[in-house]
């Protein structure tokens, strides 16, 4: 054999350099990786890929069968097919956090959530969604972590459930210890000793709708002791 016949079999010979990493399945895999724990839609593989559905599907279904990939439910919207790879755990925006189990909302443990917000509210006659999420984590109700802001959104669904009034702080008597205009909470049921509440007086507490709510002090010149409009609603 010449020379050049060798030197020729040679770069016949040569493969191909980064061959396999061009492959669709290293590409896809790659991408769904850099997602991290928010995943990636099939719909946004292809844009960002320019591989024909085809080729996507069938790389998919390679990297599921290795393990490499999962599919997860995105609660946002459970009609598209999420991928995620497989070291990562999905975020709470895919999931929804607490409120959700395999994608489908956790109606038991939202009910356990309501029965003990109702029963909070009770005991501290008025609260803030702040005060009721902290006697939460005070007194170790949950092991499930709830944020305030969880907790406003069941005190919210409440309100409009009619088991609990949403009225705002007049800075006097039960409301002394929450700033004046502060969003408060109370049981619409009644507050012991068979003493109803006046459910109607409370939705129309002149307070909620003052425009000078922000300069009201229990002391100063504009205040709950000299507004007549309170007075009058105090003689409900």
């Amino acid at each position: 054999m010449s020379r050049s016949q060798d030197t020729s079999s040679l770069k016949r010979k040569r493969p191909q350099p980064n061959a396999q990493l061009q492959s669709p399945e290293s590409v896809l895999l790659n991408l769904i990786k850099s997602k991290g724990d928010m995943g990636i839609w099939k719909g946004d593989m292809k844009r960002e890929t320019n591989l024909p559905e085809p080729v996507v599907n069938k790389a998919l279904k390679a990297l599921q069968g290795r393990k490499l990939i999962k599919e997860v439910v995105n609660i946002q919207s459970k009609g598209r097919k999420h991928y995620m790879a497989a070291e990562f755990e999905p975020s709470k925006e895919l999931t929804g956090g607490e409120w959700y189990v395999g994608g489908n909302l956790d109606k038991e443990f939202i009910a356990i959530l309501k029965e003990s917000c109702l029963k909070i509210i009770r005991k501290i006659k008025v609260a803030t969604a702040e005060g009721v999420s902290d006697f939460f984590k005070k007194n170790k109700i949950t092991t499930a972590e709830c944020t305030t802001q969880q907790i406003e959104e069941i005190l919210k669904s409440m309100v409009l459930d009619n088991e609990i009034l949403e009225i705002k702080s007049t800075g006097l008597g039960e409301f002394r210890s929450i700033p004046i205009g502060s969003v408060c909470y109370r049981s619409a049921t009644g507050m012991g000793h068979g003493q109803g509440l006046k459910v109607g007086a409370m939705a129309s507490i002149p307070c909620g709708v003052c425009p000078r709510i922000s300069q009201c002090t229990p002391d100063g010149i504009i205040s709950p002791r000299t507004c007549e409009y309170y007075n009058k609603w105090l003689d409900f």
